[in-house]
């Protein structure tokens, strides 16, 4: 499954999902029926793998997200979507999830006027985001904001390529995350 994990390379027709769309070796193309357990594992390492994270933060996201009133998997969904780093790919200052992780990484990025370089920061409702003053000569950053409009950003957030600067205008909601994820799957499988 395409999981966009190489910027924009998934959108052109060199992605290697396109080219050859089973596993590698011998044995690449025979493939047996995964059934129940097998199915909800695969979909939590599918969403892990694409916002980058490792097991226990994961796990972490998911308690919260339970604790919290509400659908546990929307939950869980909302806070992954306003992880920092994801926020800043959603805008297009960076081709990827982790190069926007090592833009955050490195200083790059300000929230409400603070140079935050941690990518699980909790983005919230208001929130302005915009690339440093002196990071906006970077190249890779001005290529990336060129390139987004092809990607689009999402209605919850607000864009001002010119000044690089964006705005978290409200919360995302099940229908504004267009990754095809069943977070059910996920649900079901942290509640045996």
């Amino acid at each position: 499954m395409k999981l966009f994990l190489k910027g924009d390379r998934c959108f052109k027709d060199k992605c290697s999902i396109e080219r050859r769309n089973y596993a590698p070796g011998q044995h690449g193309r025979r493939r047996s029926k995964v059934l129940g357990y097998g199915i909800q594992l695969r979909e939590k390492q599918k969403v892990k793998r694409i916002y980058g994270l490792l097991e226990r933060q994961f796990r972490l996201y998911f308690q919260r997200a339970a604790g919290k009133t509400g659908i546990t998997g929307d939950n869980l969904l909302r806070q992954l979507e306003l992880r920092l780093d994801n926020v800043v790919y959603s805008l297009g200052f960076a081709a990827s999830r982790a190069q926007a992780r090592q833009l955050v990484r490195h200083g790059h990025i300000e929230v409400n006027g603070r140079k935050i370089n941690i990518p699980s920061y909790q983005g919230r409702k208001g929130d302005v985001i915009q690339v440093r003053e002196k990071s906006r000569k970077n190249d890779q950053i001005r290529q990336a904001v060129e390139t987004a409009s092809g990607r689009g950003i999402p209605s919850w957030l607000e864009l001002n390529p010119d000044q690089f600067l964006g705005r978290v205008n409200d919360l995302p909601k099940r229908e504004d995350i267009r990754l095809p994820i069943q977070e059910q799957l996920i649900v079901e499988l942290y509640s045996k």
